[in-house]
């Protein structure tokens, strides 16, 4: 009686003790006496206990950093470099029979690549370029762990340390450059507003009563700034019907040559003449010779 009570419980026990728990990111690989069968879950799954093992597999993705590396870029420029690694494992048998630890593996790799990658790129292009240089890592290693049942989603590089040379030579050609763009940027500036200034002069020549009406505006500009002394520009086109009043006037007064050289023009102002103009003329009289006796 006790025989046939015994036998169910241990049944029961065994059963019971080959029960596994698998959570949705996990997949169990099975290997029955040494062999691999299958991947099981998730979900709860039967592992014959003493004849089979079960070894549990995550399809998570994976972050792990790249420790800092030195490397020597093409144009020979010592840097060091640190990244991380995204991946997933897609093929849990393949990762639990190709490769002994896939975690190490894949590190080690990323690592290696990171420096062979590097070493055939230049600084500029590592620091101007990086999506380029990240997507090179990732298919380079994606290659190589494909046969490991891993899938890299990603390779960033995180931060690329430069000497400190090399920081000062980098900062005094982006202050050139600014300095550059600056002076390009004025000239431009200049040379537009001249082409304007021009354009508007143009437009003022061909409307001269346009010229009276910008120095009213001005004057009324000025005038709301409240200031003690007043500058009124004056245009010389105003006073040329006053000095050619002033002309015939001059005209008129004076006999056409009467005590001017002939050389100086009636018309003339006493400005515009020459400076001997307004000297006295003297005439010097030759002494008359005595009578032949």
């Amino acid at each position: 009686m006790e025989y046939l009570i015994a036998v169910p419980v241990a049944v029961l026990a065994y059963f019971i003790g080959g029960l596994r728990i698998l959570t949705q990111y996990e997949r169990g690989v099975e290997f029955f006496l040494g062999r691999y069968t299958e991947t099981k879950g998730p979900g709860l799954v039967f592992v014959p206990p003493f004849i089979a093992r079960l070894k549990r597999v995550s399809r998570q993705v994976v972050a792990m950093d790249i420790p800092r590396q030195d490397v020597i870029t093409r144009d020979n420029i010592s840097v060091k470099v640190n990244g991380v690694l995204y991946f997933r494992v897609t093929e849990p048998s393949l990762a639990i029979i190709e490769v002994q630890d896939y975690l190490f593996a894949t590190g080690q790799l990323a690592q290696t690549t990171l420096l062979s990658v590097l070493g055939q790129v230049e600084l500029d292009e590592l620091l101007a370029n990086r999506p380029k240089v990240n997507e090179m890592l990732k298919q380079i290693i994606d290659e190589r762990t494909d046969f490991w049942g891993i899938e890299v989603s990603a390779v960033e590089i995180k931060d690329v340390q430069l000497p400190e040379g090399m920081r000062r030579a980098m900062a005094k050609q982006a202050e050139a450059e600014r300095e550059r763009r600056a002076k390009v940027i004025n000239a431009q500036g200049e040379l537009q507003a001249s082409e304007t200034l021009a354009q508007a002069a143009r437009m003022l020549q061909s409307q001269p009563a346009s010229i009276q009406l910008r120095y009213l505006q001005t004057v009324s500009e000025i005038a709301a700034e409240n200031n003690s002394t007043t500058i009124f520009p004056i245009p010389i086109e105003m006073f040329k019907a006053f000095m050619q009043k002033a002309d015939d006037s001059v005209a008129a007064v004076t006999p056409a040559g009467a005590g001017l050289p002939p050389a100086v023009s009636p018309s003339a102002l006493p400005g515009q003449l020459p400076p001997d103009a307004l000297l006295p003329q003297f005439r010097i009289k030759e002494p008359r010779k005595p009578p032949d006796e």
